[in-house]
């Protein structure tokens, strides 16, 4: 009867044994599989490109050039000045090209006009004002025709219709220069160029982000995407 009541006894003392030995097991396997998480999420984290940090270096390399300038076009101004006097009448004309340079201050570019959206993954970016620069006349290929006459020769007509033709040819150019088309143009040139200049680096570091450019002036029919996204300065100014 002894021996009998000894035999379960150390039977049962072996299966309590290998039932902790499995537990501590588990256990063990647990917090293996649990710190390998938090190591990986770590990794992750620190390895893993922001793209609003991204952003903001880009937008700090784009204000370092300070005026950007995408686009130019040559223009010619043709006007014609009169003089009466003396009963005498004396023109002349003037040809004048001159090149335009349309620039965008990129100085007033701040971080409140850049804005991330995370789910549609969008940068949207606020240009100012694309403004046009010049003209820079072409002193080279500057043309005058005149009549000449008495009035020219005898009093200073002559310089009062050349100073006249020259205020009447840089207005002519810069009119020339505001043309709604020519603007649509330098901004289109522009868009692309600060598309760019967001957009690689982001496809550098693995994200694939559309990059949307819109100006201060332009006519927007809805701002539902901006209103949705956060402005680099919102999202860097609550990072610890």
């Amino acid at each position: 009867m002894a021996d009998e009541n000894l035999t379960p006894a150390r039977g049962g003392g072996i299966g309590g044994f290998l039932a902790k030995a499995v537990g501590v097991v588990v256990i063990l396997v647990l917090a293996a599989l649990l710190a390998m998480w938090a190591v990986q999420r770590y990794v992750s984290d620190r390895l893993t490109p922001d793209p609003t940090t991204i952003a903001s270096a880009s937008l700090q390399g784009l204000r370092e050039q300070n005026r950007l300038s995408a686009f130019a076009a040559r223009y010619v101004a043709v006007v014609t000045s009169k003089q009466s006097q003396l009963g005498f009448t004396t023109e002349k004309t003037l040809i004048m090209p001159g090149m335009v340079r349309y620039e965008v201050d990129m100085a007033k570019l701040t971080q409140a006009d850049v804005a991330w959206d995370g789910a549609s993954k969008t940068l949207s970016v606020r240009l100012p004002a694309v403004e046009a620069d010049g003209p820079q006349v072409d002193l080279n290929a500057v043309r005058e025709y005149g009549s000449g006459g008495v009035l020219t020769t005898f009093t200073d007509a002559e310089k009062r219709l050349d100073a006249a033709n020259r205020r009447a040819g840089q207005i002519e150019l810069i009119r020339q220069a505001r043309e709604p088309a020519m603007i649509t143009l330098a901004r289109d040139a522009t868009r692309r160029a600060v598309e760019r200049s967001f957009a690689m680096p982001l496809r550098a570091a693995g994200i694939d982000a559309t990059v949307a450019v819109r100006f201060a002036d332009e006519p927007t029919a809805s701002t539902e995407r901006w209103d949705t996204s956060r402005s680099l300065q919102d999202v860097l100014g609550n990072k610890p």
